[in-house]
């Protein structure tokens, strides 16, 4: 089994159609995972079955450290944070497919592996797993990107971010991003300069 270990937090960011990391701009502390319904912590335990959102197997939580566990499908090992993770009627749920979490995990640089923070820059263009422009990094600080869509400014952690292949990468579209922002109480329109 290849055991490529990435900080792969992006799988947080489509669950129930919110990132359960994103903050909204500039200093809210208001998280989007909160804001989804019925949002409450799960018991994610050594063995536990992962499902998609549609009931398809995804793989099993092989370890858990502190706030993250180590999802292992039968190709590769990703790092998430426990808030990726929902309960479900089969278990344990999260909202990508295991194809999807191979194909990101397969495309993260060893550079990136090691530091994820080397892609998330200003000025870097943010996309979809689809290759999707989301939007653009317009500040970047220890531990968040801003993120500007066309619609809405987002902060997110910087290891919400996944290496692409010419870029920083996040699970969800340009509008499930901007959803998710005003989900959680706001996110601010674009500011022009």
């Amino acid at each position: 089994m290849k055991t490529k270990l990435a900080l792969f937090a992006t799988a947080a960011l489509v669950l129930t159609g919110a990132p359960a990391l994103a903050q909204t701009a500039p200093e809210s502390t208001a998280t989007a995972s909160s804001a989804a319904a019925g949002s409450t912590s799960v018991a994610v335990t050594a063995g536990a079955p992962v499902f998609d959102q549609t009931g398809g197997t995804v793989g099993k939580i092989d370890t858990v450290e502190g706030q993250f566990a180590v999802l292992a499908t039968d190709k590769s090992k990703v790092r998430l944070p426990l808030t990726s993770f929902a309960k479900g009627d089969k278990g344990l749920i999260i909202g990508m497919t295991k194809d999807q979490i191979d194909a990101a995990a397969s495309g993260a640089s060893a550079s990136m592996q090691k530091d994820p923070t080397k892609l998330v820059t200003v000025g870097a263009t943010v996309k979809d797993t689809s290759g999707g422009t989301v939007g653009t990094i317009k500040e970047v600080d220890a531990q968040y990107a801003l993120i500007a869509t066309a619609n809405k400014e987002v902060r997110l952690p910087i290891t919400a971010f996944g290496a692409g292949t010419d870029g920083p990468v996040i699970a969800m579209t340009a509008a499930q991003l901007d959803q998710a922002a005003s989900a959680a109480g706001g996110g601010q329109a674009p500011q022009s300069n």
